[in-house]
């Protein structure tokens, strides 16, 4: 049976949509605003720095890095993050914009389809930027409240790798989405869920495990950082030059 929904448009947010991370703006821009001590943004930015660099698959890391991004809001009142979350969209992340993604966002929403963030940064700054963008809406990691206040605590499980791919298809079953005929797009193999649960995904500035997964299979690939395209056209040019030096040095002129 043909189904018929509606076709929606899956945006990771962190090096997809943005040039860094969306957690790490928002601890930035609370640690100026004196929010916490070094201290507090040390341990964060560290379990921050673990969680990417150990692939993001171990759960003691995920978890470290899950309660990491909830605890430094934890006793603030969520008006007052909300405000303060504003402020930081205009200081921090909208000069990190990937225009180009942004673009095809904006062309999805010119086709009449649904544009939607998926991301494992506090759904409350999630759905601010897809509101500024002008996007349908937002999936995020859900920071617990309690009375207006925001406990410390995940309220369920980091949206993180298969959780992303959970989320999206309960928002189709609630929404009637058409995930066969709808897209996702994002910068890491750690989104191989997310995008393997739609009929349409592409790469946007991929890690080396997505772009060789992407060229296996044919995904879109779009690359907006600087330099690539210089890479593309003297990359070979640069390697044929880098092994005629080798092949030329000193020590093979001598053994002649």
């Amino acid at each position: 049976m043909t189904n018929h929904g509606k076709r929606v448009a899956f945006f990771d947010v962190d090096n997809t949509i943005i040039r860094g991370s969306t957690i790490f703006f928002l601890g930035r821009g609370m640690y100026q605003r004196g929010f916490f001590s070094k201290r507090d943004i040390s341990a964060f930015v560290l379990a921050n720095l673990r969680y990417r660099l150990t692939g993001a698959e171990k759960p003691e890391e995920i978890a470290k890095f899950q309660n990491a991004a909830t605890e430094f809001i934890g006793g603030h009142n969520v008006k007052e993050i909300e405000a303060i979350g504003s402020e930081i969209y205009d200081e921090f992340v909208s000069p990190a914009l990937w225009q180009g993604t942004i673009e095809i966002a904006n062309q999805h929403l010119a086709n009449g389809e649904e544009v939607w963030l998926v991301t494992a940064a506090p759904q409350d700054m999630a759905i601010l930027i897809a509101k500024r963008l002008g996007f349908t809406g937002a999936l995020g990691s859900k920071a617990e409240v309690v009375d207006g206040i925001y406990t410390g605590k995940m309220n369920g499980l980091l949206l993180h790798g298969n959780q992303k791919a959970i989320a999206i298809r309960e928002l189709a079953e609630k929404s009637d989405i058409d995930l066969p005929n709808s897209y996702a797009y994002s910068d890491s193999h750690n989104d191989f869920p997310l995008l393997t649960a739609v009929g349409n995904p592409a790469a946007i500035n991929p890690d080396t495990l997505l772009q060789i997964r992407a060229i296996r299979d044919n995904w879109p690939i779009h690359d907006f950082r600087r330099g690539r395209a210089l890479k593309a056209l003297f990359g070979p040019m640069l390697a044929r030059f880098a092994a005629l030096l080798t092949f030329l040095s000193p020590r093979r002129l001598r053994s002649r």
